[in-house]
């Protein structure tokens, strides 16, 4: 499919055909990559998405614990720290 580059104000866009973005699955925030004669549309990661998954796997595994056994408090802890 053929489109145009048109002016959007002081930018330049293009229109996106609705079938092609039913198509592609891309909704929302977008990252854009331009690379030699090409400009690359795709969705964006977000960066903790698979964090739960990991999360559950790891108490799977049981291995969600602490590494250091907690401290007993300081006297800074109790007189200087506000919480």
């Amino acid at each position: 499919m053929k489109t145009k580059i048109v002016a959007i104000g002081n930018s330049r866009g293009i229109r996106i055909p609705k079938h092609l973005l039913e198509r592609s699955g891309l909704t929302g925030e977008v990252e854009l990559v331009a690379r030699e004669g090409t400009l690359l549309v795709r969705a964006v990661k977000q960066s903790r998405a698979a964090w739960a998954d990991a999360f559950r796997a790891m108490a799977t595994r049981h291995d969600d614990r602490l590494i250091d056994e907690p401290r007993p408090s300081s006297e800074w802890d109790d007189s200087e720290w506000t919480w």
